[in-house]
């Protein structure tokens, strides 16, 4: 799993415009829970954009006050116009406890319908995943190299390795889409039943 590291600084008043302020200068207030006690601290938004705007998945080292916790991103609000991050919540992990976290997908392999003129397409980018953080994937591979026109890979398609992905088993994950070109040219009728 990629690791991101964090420094907060924990926060001795919790007010609304103490909170203000850290915005101010460039901070986001949050909250670390999970452990013995919630733990509130503030961090610089420099650093957590490394691990909001990024399609991977992250654990963190959060150290705060010279302690460090090892964590997942639980929630963030964002400003509804600036799009400023204005709360982040962390939750702490331990390995003998699974956590939930949103797995990106990756597609593996050529797809002969694309050679034919199809068009794939990835209908999940995440999955919500549940694992011991010792078994949590980086990435979950969606295999499409057998995927021909009109045929799709579905979550009961997928292989995993102690862990589970919680998602409904039929859903379609990627799909060889029949182009229009396709349609019109009548080459797609040719094409044989896909996964069901």
């Amino acid at each position: 799993m990629n690791i991101l590291e964090i420094i907060g600084y924990q926060r001795a008043n919790l007010g609304k415009q103490e909170a203000k302020r850290l915005r101010t200068e460039a901070y986001a207030p949050g909250v670390l829970y999970g452990g013995k006690e919630q733990i509130h601290f503030y961090a610089p938004m420099a650093l957590l954009k490394n691990l909001v705007y990024t399609p991977k998945a992250y654990f963190v080292l959060l150290t705060i006050e010279g302690t460090r916790h090892k964590c997942i991103l639980q929630d963030i609000q964002f400003h509804p116009v600036s799009e400023l991050i204005l709360h982040i919540d962390f939750l702490q992990i331990f390995e003998d406890k699974k956590v939930t976290m949103h797995i990106p997908t990756i597609l593996v392999g050529d797809a002969p319908g694309v050679v034919k003129g199809g068009r794939l397409v990835t209908k999940i980018k995440k999955m919500a995943v549940s694992a011991y953080p010792k078994d949590m994937p980086e990435h979950i591979k969606i295999d499409v190299s057998s995927l021909d026109l009109g045929q799709m890979v579905r979550i009961h398609h997928i292989q995993t390795d102690n862990y589970k992905i919680l998602a409904l088993p039929n859903a379609p994950v990627a799909m060889v889409e029949i182009t229009r070109a396709l349609r019109t040219t009548g080459e797609a009728t040719e094409t044989k039943p896909g996964k069901k």
